[in-house]
């Protein structure tokens, strides 16, 4: 489980708002891993999947109008980071998820804590200490 903490708090109510959005579908992941009694958990790993991608592509574009807004000087390489999300994402092979299923949802949970945990304390962080 990924647990909100204040140090993930930017100050920017909206983003953080969304921060947080992104911790809850990481947990659903978590649970969804734990889940003892589900023997067959393809479909949620493609809901989970499917909510991941929909709700980065409305956060990054959020978040990148708001970097336009002020005038955030490292807005180019920023996006970068987050065009490599959505690549990494767009790019997961359904067929392998049958596979595995708990190694693939822990593959997720690791990819994505991963990204939270460096890119809110560290990238974000550049661009929030600017407003």
């Amino acid at each position: 489980m990924i647990t909100w903490k204040e140090d993930f708090r930017l100050g920017i109510d909206e983003i953080d708002k969304q921060h947080k959005r992104l911790f809850d579908i990481a947990n659903e992941a978590y649970d969804l891993l734990k889940n003892e009694f589900a023997i067959d958990k393809y479909d949620h790993i493609v809901e989970i999947i499917k909510e991941l991608k929909d709700y980065t592509i409305y956060h990054f574009d959020y978040e990148e109008d708001y970097m336009k807004s002020i005038g955030f000087k490292k807005l180019l390489s920023h996006k970068v980071l987050h065009d490599d999300f959505k690549e990494k994402i767009n790019n997961i092979d359904l067929d392998k998820i049958d596979q595995n299923q708990d190694e693939y949802i822990k593959d997720i949970l690791n990819f994505l804590v991963d990204w939270i945990e460096k890119h809110i304390l560290k990238d974000d962080r550049l661009y929030a200490e600017k407003q």
